[in-house]
């Protein structure tokens, strides 16, 4: 009897021992997640584009390493806005600019960035050592993450060697460390750059903060009476400064940042380095119900909407969109 009860003992002892052996391997099996993350983007049908762009530039080697990355990957909707439409341009576009653009969207390290404090605009750096800005904030009932002004529509993506982000805009690498230089290399912007010259707002401009510029381009310093250098030249450098200093604001403010710390209006108050401050109101995108695509611009002098031209042109020190008025203020 007694060598019956032993034997009834072992099995038991067996069987349990199997039980909790069996648990611990269904706890570990998740750790398989869907496979490295040149794997995973490439079996999403909405990151082909940028799947393509891995290849082309050699990165997606790199996606097969350990890690940890995190990777922003800009759907094929971004792509297409930012004149990426297929695969095959990205193939027929010059091999340095896609690389570039695809070297900025990797990160060493993981990011998640919904776990970021709620800031705007905190800085985290690429794996080829270029700035992104990274903003989590609450608007109405939902939390918004934005890298560089785009919006992140699909967040930590889980991958074995790290997460994927998937934004609704590509982001562009910036070539600039000064946004003075920014608008020093745009033709389309030359009498605005000859007017913060004038008005001694360079040095400014290359200073240790962060700036947002609105530069007026060529036409509009035309129809504002600016229209050649003699022009910018002969204006009394105290009014060309009060006049350059209402484009300009010790921030970094990117379009969506506007969407973002709007209350239920539409409009809101920006404040501007020479103390005055012009009205920003949200433009509706009519594709996406509730959200918007941009602002327009009102100067206290201004009779019209000022509208932008170019947006979220990014360098080192700050932001600069480029419009088609000069912002006045009322006399």
């Amino acid at each position: 009897m007694r060598h019956l009860k032993n034997i009834i003992t072992a099995l038991l002892l067996f069987s349990s021992t199997m039980s909790l052996l069996s648990c611990k391997k269904e706890v570990k099996e998740p750790e398989s997640i869907n496979g490295t993350i040149s794997a995973v983007i490439a079996d999403n049908f909405n990151l082909s584009i940028f799947s393509t762009g891995l290849r082309q530039s050699g990165l997606n080697t790199l996606m097969l390493e350990k890690g940890p990355f995190t990777v922003i990957a800009p759907s094929d909707a971004a792509f297409g806005l930012a004149g990426f439409p297929s695969t095959v341009s990205i193939l027929s576009a010059p091999p340095a600019r896609i690389t570039s653009i695809m070297n900025y969207h990797v990160l060493r390290g993981t990011y998640e960035l919904n776990k970021l404090p709620f800031l705007f605009n905190q800085e985290i750096r690429s794996s080829n050592g270029g700035k992104l800005f990274a903003t989590r904030w609450i608007k109405g009932q939902d939390t918004i993450l934005t890298l560089n002004g785009s919006r992140v529509i699909s967040q930590n993506i889980k991958a074995t060697n790290g997460l994927i982000q998937v934004t609704n805009r590509v982001l562009e690498p910036y070539v600039h460390e000064l946004v003075s230089e920014s608008i020093a290399s745009d033709r389309n912007l030359s009498l605005f750059y000859q007017a913060l010259k004038r008005s001694g707002l360079l040095s400014t401009l290359d200073g240790k903060a962060s700036f947002t510029v609105f530069a007026p381009v060529n036409a509009a310093m035309e129809s504002y009476g600016l229209a050649t250098v003699e022009d910018i030249n002969k204006m009394e450098v105290n009014t060309l400064s009060t006049i350059v200093k209402y484009h300009i604001l010790t921030n970094r403010r990117f379009i969506y940042d506007y969407v973002l710390t709007s209350g239920t209006s539409l409009s809101s108050e920006q404040a501007m380095m020479d103390g005055n401050s012009l009205k920003v109101t949200l433009v509706p995108d009519p594709q996406v119900p509730g959200d918007f695509k941009g602002i327009t611009l009102l100067g206290t002098g201004n009779t019209s909407s000022v509208n932008l031209i170019r947006q979220d042109v990014l360098s080192g020190n700050g932001v600069m969109h480029s419009i088609d008025q000069v912002l006045k203020i009322t006399q």
